[in-house]
């Protein structure tokens, strides 16, 4: 089984001016004259890690990782005026642009899978190939299972513990109470809220492995969460389906799509839709492993379809 590649360090990065108030950070490493790939992280706002540039060979990859707008290093932390879902998509395009990248492999997990999709729909001519992991679909069936109708019944004593955090009696009252909570102006409230959400979260996202921090939320995780918020009451941006509508010009494009039996963050169900409407992509699913890119299992099929990738377009 294969394994994460050894620890690299960055040979260059920048800020991207993307606007009058966003700079995005970008990192590249890896081989200059190898198969470029961009790096896409999940949350909205979880940001980039060391780690991620350990997924691909540094002798056969030109590796290029950026915190997307209002996270990690990009600046300034948790900002929300123009930042879309297009706007993320336009971002690469312009990272692109300026590393005068011809063409890319997109390799993403969660929301990272649903730019990647996104990017891929608006410039299939600049997409050489997909490894999407987890996909996030963004449909309303997809927030509805997340927010109380269904891993809530498999995690009840957690959902009680995010109910409480937002002072809510029923499923429909947690994502208006969140907002309310979160961006209200009373910070005590913030702070409960975004904890209990962060909670929420860790815990489908990783089961038995979860273990709730002691300490309260911070001014860092209040505007992670308020970002979180601000795309799914927006609905990521994005149409019911749309991602599942447009994939008809993707047929040429080499894909790998790898999804956890485990899944409870986005279930199976969500790579099985993305399959059908994707029929040429090799589909893998993972018996043992869940939402989040750990465990021997995940990583090794992660790095396994970056290998074959680089063989198959270098």
């Amino acid at each position: 089984m294969r394994t994460l590649y050894p620890e690299i360090s960055p040979f260059h990065s920048f800020f991207l001016d993307a606007d009058s108030v966003h700079r995005v950070y970008v990192e590249q490493s890896g081989n200059p004259a190898g198969v470029p790939v961009i790096f896409l992280h999940g949350g909205p706002c979880s940001g980039t890690k060391p780690e991620h540039r350990r997924y691909f060979d540094p002798e056969r990859y030109h590796i290029v990782l950026l915190d997307q707008r209002g996270c990690g290093q990009s600046l300034p932390f948790g900002e929300l005026a123009a930042n879309t879902a297009l706007d993320l998509v336009d971002d690469i395009e312009r990272i692109r642009i300026r590393l005068r990248v011809e063409r890319w492999l997109l390799f993403g997990g969660s929301w990272g899978a649903t730019l990647a999709l996104l990017y891929a729909q608006r410039f299939p001519e600049k997409v050489s190939g997909m490894v999407l992991r987890g996909v996030f679909l963004a449909r309303a069936a997809d927030m509805d299972w997340f927010l109380g109708n269904g891993a809530n019944r498999i995690y009840p004593q957690a959902w009680q513990g995010l109910l409480d955090s937002v002072d809510a009696k029923e499923k429909q009252e947690v994502l208006p109470n969140l907002l309310s909570s979160v961006f209200g102006g009373d910070e005590s409230l913030a702070r409960r809220a975004a904890k209990g959400w962060q909670d929420w979260g860790g815990q489908v996202a990783l089961g038995n492995e979860f273990i709730a921090s002691a300490e309260p939320a911070g001014e860092r995780e209040v505007l992670q969460v308020r970002m979180e918020l601000h795309y799914a009451r927006n609905r990521y941006f994005l149409s019911e389906n749309q991602l599942l509508a447009n994939c008809g010009g993707l047929s040429d494009i080499p894909c790998t799509i790898i999804h956890g039996q485990n899944d409870l963050t986005c279930p199976l169900e969500a790579g099985w839709a993305l399959h059908r409407a994707l029929p040429h992509a090799e589909y893998i699913v993972l018996p043992n492993a869940g939402h989040v890119a750990r465990g021997e299992e995940m990583i090794g099929a992660l790095v396994a379809a970056a290998d074959r990738m680089a063989g198959l377009l270098g």
